[in-house]
C-alpha cells in the first residue's frame, strides 16, 4: 500500500515538474485602432496657396511616413519646401493597428515663394515652368573629357569619376548616337524631361527626380543624351552641378559594366 502511495505521489510531482515547464503565453492580438476614412490627412500652406506646405496625419494610434514623390518622411508630421506648382498628390502610407493602408491628399501650389534649394535653379534655371535645356560640353575627336569611360566600383567609382580610361567622346572613337541632341528638364506642373535625338527631333517624353540628399538624378520613361553608356534604371550620381555645368556619372553602367562619366553645359 505504501509503495502504490509512494508512487502516486511520485507521479503527481512529475506533473507538476512537467506542467511548470509549459511556457506561459500572454496572447495580444493586434486591432485597428480606426478605419482608413478615420484617418484625418491635413496640408497647411504657409502662406496659403504657397508652395512651403506641412503635411500632418493626426489620428492616434496609427503611425507611418509621407511619400511625397521627391523623398520620403519617416514621421507622423514633415514641412517640405515643394519646387512644383499645380495640384500635387502626397501620400501617407502606414498602418491602423494591424493593417496597412495608403492614402492621399491633394494640395493646389499656386506659387513659388519660398526659395527652394539652389540645385534646382542650376539645373531648371531661374525661370523653373520654362526650365533649362542642356547639351554635351564637347564634340567628338576634340581631345576633350566629356563623355567617357572612369574606373569601376573596384577601382574608385564614384571617387574616380575624373579618370578616364576610355576618352570615347572626345578621342573620337566612338560618339554617342545623340551626340548633337540636347535635354530639358523644367516644373511646369510636374517634373518634365524631354530627350532629343537631334536638335530638331521629336523628343521622348519623361519625368525626372532630384534627389539632392543623396545626389541622384532619376529620368522616368525616357533617355539620358548618352544613353548608350547609361543605366536600364536611369538612376544617376550628381558628381557636380552648377549653373553652367552638370556633371553625372555611373559606377556600373550597363554596357561596359564599368564607370561611365557625362558632361554636359547649357545650350
Amino acid at each position: 500500500m505504501k509503495i502504490h502511495n509512494i508512487k502516486y505521489l511520485l507521479i503527481a510531482v512529475l506533473m507538476l515538474i512537467f506542467s511548470a515547464c509549459d511556457p506561459i503565453v500572454d496572447e495580444q492580438h493586434l486591432a485597428d485602432s480606426t478605419n482608413v476614412a478615420g484617418v484625418e490627412l491635413v496640408a497647411t500652406q504657409t502662406p496659403p496657396g504657397g508652395n512651403k506646405v506641412t503635411l500632418s496625419m493626426n489620428t492616434p494610434g496609427v503611425t507611418g511616413y509621407w511619400d511625397y514623390g521627391l523623398d520620403k518622411a519617416l514621421t507622423n508630421e514633415t514641412t517640405i519646401v515643394y519646387p512644383i506648382p499645380g495640384k500635387s498628390t502626397f501620400t501617407f502610407v502606414g498602418t491602423l493597428g494591424k493593417t496597412f493602408f495608403t492614402k492621399t491628399i491633394d494640395v493646389q501650389i499656386d506659387r513659388i515663394d519660398t526659395r527652394l534649394d539652389q540645385d534646382w535653379y542650376d539645373l531648371v534655371s531661374e525661370n523653373t515652368s520654362a526650365g533649362k535645356t542642356w547639351v554635351f560640353d564637347g564634340v567628338g575627336g576634340d581631345g576633350r573629357l566629356w563623355w567617357y569611360m572612369s574606373p569601376d566600383i573596384a577601382n574608385g567609382g564614384k571617387d574616380k569619376w575624373d579618370v578616364a580610361w576610355w576618352n570615347a567622346g572626345g578621342s573620337g572613337d566612338k560618339v554617342p548616337v545623340d551626340v548633337a541632341g540636347k535635354m530639358h528638364f523644367d516644373l511646369d506642373g510636374a517634373a518634365n524631361y524631354n530627350h532629343y535625338a537631334t536638335k530638331t527631333a521629336t523628343p521622348t517624353k519623361g519625368s525626372f527626380k532630384l534627389d539632392i540628399k543623396n545626389r541622384l538624378l532619376t529620368i522616368f520613361n525616357s533617355k539620358m543624351l548618352g544613353y548608350e553608356a547609361g543605366n536600364a534604371d536611369g538612376i544617376y550620381e550628381v558628381i557636380e552641378l552648377t549653373d553652367t555645368r552638370l556633371v553625372l556619372h555611373l559606377s556600373n553602367n550597363d554596357a561596359n559594366k564599368t564607370g561611365w562619366t557625362f558632361i554636359f553645359k547649357p545650350e
